[in-house]
C-alpha cells in the first residue's frame, strides 16, 4: 500500500497544515490497514482515494479511483473524481471520456453534464458544450456551474449581452476563492483578479502558499457591492488582451476601489495585444517585428483576397493565427495563395491574424526561439528553444535529444549579454521600458543582422518547472531566480504598503 510516510512525522511548528497534513497521513494508514482484511470495501477504496488526493499524490490518487471502478464499474464518486484528476493534469481526452461515461450512467446528475461541458469545452466543442450546460440545468436551473460554463461558451461565441444573465445567476453572491496557506509565519495577503474566460497569467509556481495568502477573484461574478478579504497587494492577472477585452474592462472598474499596490494595471495589459505591440515595438531601434494585420474571416476567403494582402504589404509565404490563443494553437504557415482558403476553414474565430513570415533560420538551418521575462524592470532570461521546425515552442523542441542544443541555452541562461551583445540587450531595454509591465516575458530571435525579432511580448508568459531529469539541472536555478523576483516584488510591495499605512 502506498503511504504519504512511512513514520509518524516529526513534530511540526508551521501551523495549521502540518497538524491537517498529519491527521490525513494517520488516517490513510488507518485505512489501508483496514483494508488488509477488506480488499474489496469500496467504501474504504474511496475514502483512500480521498486521501491520496488530499495529500497531493495524484497519480497514486488516480490508481486508487481506478481500483473502485474495477470492483463498482460505475460508482459516480470515483468517476468524477478521476476525470476531475485527469482534467486537471491536462489529460483532456481522458477526462472526456470518464465524464461522459458518468452523465450517460447517471443522467440525473447536473454535475455530471457540467463536467462534460467544461472538457468539451476546454477542446473548443462549443456546441457539445452547450448541450451539456443546458442538459444540466434541465435538472437544476440553479446550478451554478453550469450557468458559468455556458456564461464562458457564450462570451467566447461573441455573445456577450446572452451571457450576462449567466454570469450573474453563476456568481450570484460574486466568487473570490480563498486558498489555504501553510505557512509558520505572517502571510503576504495577495488578492489575484483573474478571468472566467482565461487568457490568464499562469501563476501556479510563483505563488508559494508558505508565503501568500492568496484570495483570487474571478472579474466576470465583481458587482460594486462586493466585499473584498483584507490584502496588501493585488495582482491582476488577466494578461491576454486579445481574448480578455471585456473582463480587463471589469478590472479597470475593480482598480479604483483597490487601496493597495496593483501589479500590472489593466490600462498597460489592454495596449499588449499582439497587433498593438508590433505596432509599438517596429519603430524602436534594433528591433524588428512582423507586419500583422486582422482581417474578418469573409475577407481572406473571397476573390481579391491576394490583391487585399498585397496592399497590406504581405508577400508569400504568410503566417495565419486565431487571435486570444497560445502554444502554437491554431497558428498555422500558409506557403501559397491556392492553400489559404483550406487553411481559413479550419481556423475558429469570426476575425484572423494575417503575420508576416521573419525567416530567423541560422546557420544550421534551425530556428531559435529565446524567451526572457520582465519582472520588476529587470530582464532575466527564462529558457532557449532550439527546432527545425519555424513553430518553435519549448515541449516541442529537439532540446532533450540534443546536447549541443542544451549546451547553448545553457550559456544564454549563464550569460545573456554575451549570447546576446550589446545591441541586443539594450533593445531588450527598450521592449521592457515600452511595454512597462510589472510582470510579463518576450519571445524572440535574432535575425542576420543581429536585431531582436519579436515573436509576442506581454504579460501571459509562463514560468513552468522543469521536470527531475538531470538533463534539465542546467535551468533550475536560472528559473529559480525568475520565480524569486517575482515573488521578492509581491512581498516588497505589501511591506511597503504596511509601513505606508501602519498595518
Amino acid at each position: 500500500m502506498t503511504t504519504a510516510s512511512d513514520e509518524d512525522p516529526p513534530p511540526q511548528t508551521v501551523g495549521p497544515w502540518a497538524a491537517q497534513w498529519h491527521a490525513r497521513s494517520t488516517r490513510l494508514r488507518e485505512i489501508e490497514a483496514r483494508l488488509v482484511d477488506a480488499p474489496n470495501d469500496v467504501t474504504l477504496l474511496l475514502l483512500r482515494a480521498r486521501l491520496l488526493e488530499e495529500l497531493g499524490l495524484r497519480d497514486d490518487a488516480r490508481n486508487a479511483y481506478l481500483d473502485v471502478l474495477v470492483r463498482d464499474r460505475f460508482h459516480y464518486d470515483a468517476m468524477m473524481r478521476l476525470g476531475t484528476l485527469f482534467a486537471t493534469s491536462r489529460q483532456g481526452e481522458f477526462a472526456e471520456t470518464v465524464f461522459a461515461e458518468a452523465a450517460l450512467r447517471h443522467p440525473d446528475q447536473a454535475p455530471a453534464h457540467t463536467a462534460l461541458g467544461n472538457t468539451l469545452l476546454d477542446k473548443g466543442d462549443k456546441a457539445g458544450a452547450q448541450r451539456a450546460f443546458e442538459a444540466a440545468l434541465q435538472i437544476d436551473s440553479l446550478h451554478h456551474e453550469a450557468h458559468r460554463g455556458l456564461a464562458i461558451m457564450l462570451e467566447r461565441s461573441g455573445r456577450p449581452d446572452e451571457a450576462e444573465p449567466h454570469w450573474r445567476k453563476g456568481f450570484p453572491d460574486g466568487s473570490i476563492a480563498v486558498a489555504p496557506y501553510r505557512g509558520a509565519t505572517t502571510p503576504v495577503r495577495l488578492l489575484v483578479l483573474c478571468s472566467a474566460i482565461g487568457g490568464n497569467i499562469p501563476l501556479q509556481h510563483v505563488l508559494d502558499d508558505r508565503i501568500f495568502a492568496t484570495a483570487t477573484l474571478v472579474a466576470e461574478s465583481y458587482t460594486p457591492t462586493m466585499t473584498f478579504p483584507p490584502h496588501e497587494v493585488a495582482f491582476n492577472a488577466v494578461g491576454d488582451a486579445d481574448r480578455s477585452g471585456r473582463a480587463l474592462g471589469i478590472v479597470e472598474q475593480i482598480v479604483p476601489r483597490l487601496t493597495v499596490p496593483l501589479v500590472n494595471p489593466p490600462d498597460r495589459i489592454a495596449t499588449s495585444g499582439r497587433v498593438a505591440v508590433a505596432d509599438r515595438l517596429r519603430e524602436l531601434p534594433g528591433v524588428v517585428t512582423p507586419r500583422i494585420v486582422a482581417f474578418p474571416r469573409a475577407q481572406l476567403t473571397d476573390g481579391d483576397v491576394e490583391a487585399t494582402l498585397a496592399a497590406h504589404g504581405f508577400s508569400w509565404p504568410v503566417l495565419l493565427r486565431s487571435p486570444g490563443f497560445h502554444t502554437g494553437e491554431h497558428f498555422t504557415l500558409v506557403e501559397e495563395p491556392a492553400t489559404l482558403a483550406e487553411t481559413v476553414a479550419e481556423l475558429p474565430g469570426e476575425e484572423l491574424l494575417v503575420l508576416s513570415y521573419l525567416d530567423t533560420r541560422g546557420a544550421d538551418g534551425s530556428f531559435r526561439k529565446y524567451r526572457a521575462m520582465f519582472i520588476d524592470g529587470t530582464a532575466y532570461p527564462l529558457h532557449l528553444a532550439i527546432s527545425p521546425n519555424w513553430k518553435v515552442h519549448y515541449f516541442s523542441a529537439a532540446m532533450a535529444d540534443d546536447q549541443a542544443f542544451r549546451d547553448e541555452e545553457q550559456a544564454y541562461l549563464e550569460d545573456m549579454e554575451g549570447v546576446l551583445g550589446a545591441p541586443g540587450i539594450a533593445a531588450l531595454a527598450r521592449i521592457r521600458e515600452t511595454l512597462a509591465l510589472d510582470y510579463g516575458g518576450i519571445d524572440f530571435a535574432l535575425d542576420a543582422q543581429g536585431r531582436l525579432a519579436v515573436f509576442e511580448s506581454n504579460a501571459t508568459m509562463v514560468i513552468l518547472v522543469p521536470n527531475a531529469d538531470t538533463r534539465w539541472d542546467y535551468r533550475r536555478k536560472p528559473i529559480q531566480r525568475v520565480l524569486e523576483a517575482t515573488r521578492a516584488m509581491l512581498v516588497g510591495r505589501a511591506q511597503a504598503y504596511r509601513r505606508e499605512t501602519g498595518a
